[in-house]
């Protein structure tokens, strides 16, 4: 496809949200990068001018970050952002009530477009109606850039990627178990799951959506993808497990990579995504104990007045979140098994140095706009609805490692790395 000729962009990086608590950990941390990114030309957008100034001057920043005040909820104001950036990082949620009109914009303008969406509801909604004009004008569009979903996403294409090297086969059959989640609940996840039950307590067949893995696959559903809701024995990491939150978000991301990339693991690929919770009978405790946690939480938020109850007391509020501290002592581990046909195995390990929802997810979100800045062309990642593993791959994973705190590991055996409490 020939892309419309687009015309020079004033700046190669413009966040959007930058006053709120996620995105100011973004302009931290891309201040951090210089002098290695000394050339970047970034600017930050918001609402309020004041309060931009007040992040520039509270960071620091040069008076050559631009502050470009914008409103997330304006189609004009967004088209006229879109116009003057290569790529838009967005922290602005929940993006299913502000977010629409800047990636639409995004998709028209030919602008890359990166975010923090863990709303796949909407991502659902989105793709259809962005895949044709981000596909004309060479937009990448590239949801989930965050703990959702990249640790999973990329830590499926690094583990498959070691199975052909070693093995020269592909893991039909891929198990990610959480060993260790050390951090807060972001408020703009909180704020996300709260609109997404609002959603489908409107329009209850939302719920049938959620449930399905292959939401974001438009036109292929693979074989079941059977999870169970309550605590199980994992045969392989012999030991127990309870659903993990975040799974519904991450599976939908991890097949539609697969899907993007052209089904190279086999059209009856296996995903499953669960927390670990240790052996024997305390494992076992443990994973009853979190599974009807989980039912209890869903149970709450599916209630109306009980939503209102939680975000009014309980939920943490968006723009909030911990201090440095706080953030530099979280961390994550995710162990990652394949099997192959015959049921050769490889494991890997994922694991962050930062606390999941801010400290890991700004720098991983940072380093995914940057690297469709700097490392990848738009004859292999043309314009489009992407993932980042489909988008990205590899190189944002040698990114991740390089930079932002992440590693990724090859164990010899599933036995290298036990069951912990996580």
């Amino acid at each position: 496809m020939v892309h419309r000729r687009q015309p020079p962009k004033a700046f190669d990086l413009v966040v959007l949200g930058a006053t709120g608590f996620t995105g100011r950990l973004v302009a931290e941390y891309l201040q951090s990068l210089v002098p290695a990114a000394a050339g970047l030309r970034w600017a930050l957008a918001g609402r309020d001018p004041q309060r931009l100034q007040a992040v520039q001057q509270s960071l620091g920043l040069p008076a050559s970050v631009a502050l470009l005040q914008a409103d997330a909820a304006d189609a004009t104001s967004m088209a006229a952002l879109a116009a003057q950036a290569r790529v838009v990082l967005s922290t602005a949620g929940p993006y299913q009530r502000v977010g629409g009109p800047l990636v639409l914009a995004c998709a028209e303008a030919g602008t890359d477009y990166v975010d923090l969406c863990g709303e796949p509801l909407w991502m659902a909604q989105m793709i259809p109606q962005l895949q044709a004009p981000a596909a004309a004008s060479g937009a990448r569009i590239v949801f989930s850039c965050g703990f959702d979903s990249v640790p999973f996403d990329l830590g499926v294409v690094y583990l498959q990627h070691e199975m052909q090297q070693r093995l020269g086969a592909p893991a039909r059959e891929v198990r990610a178990r959480v060993q260790v989640l050390k951090g807060t609940l972001s408020g703009g996840t909180a704020a996300s799951a709260l609109a997404t039950f609002e959603r489908i307590g409107q329009d209850p067949a939302l719920e049938r959506l959620m449930a399905d893995p292959f939401a974001l696959t438009p036109g292929f559903a693979g074989p079941p993808q059977a999870d169970a809701p309550q605590a199980s024995y994992d045969d392989w990491l012999q030991a127990w497990t309870c659903p993990f939150v975040m799974a519904a978000i991450n599976t939908k991301n991890v097949h539609r990579t697969h899907a993007l990339r052209g089904h190279p693991w086999g059209r009856d690929f296996r995903y499953s995504e669960r927390q670990g919770c240790g052996e024997g009978p305390s494992g076992r405790r443990r994973a009853v104990a979190r599974a009807r946690q989980l039912s209890l939480a869903n149970l709450m938020l599916g209630f109306g007045p009980t939503r209102e109850l939680l975000r009014r007391l309980a939920l943490p509020k968006p723009g909030s979140g911990p201090n440095a501290t706080q953030r530099a002592q979280g961390c994550y581990e995710i162990l990652i098994t394949g099997a192959t046909a015959n049921g050769q195995r490889v494991s890997v390990r994922v694991s962050g140095d930062r606390d999941p929802g801010y400290g890991s997810t700004s720098r991983i979100v940072s380093e995914a706009a940057l690297c469709l800045l700097s490392d990848v062309t738009h004859s292999a990642t043309p314009g489009g609805v992407w993932t980042a593993g489909a988008a990205m791959g590899l190189a944002l994973q040698r990114r991740l490692v390089a930079r932002a705190g992440l590693r990724f590991e090859v164990l010899d055996d599933i036995t290298a790395a036990p069951a912990t409490a996580g």
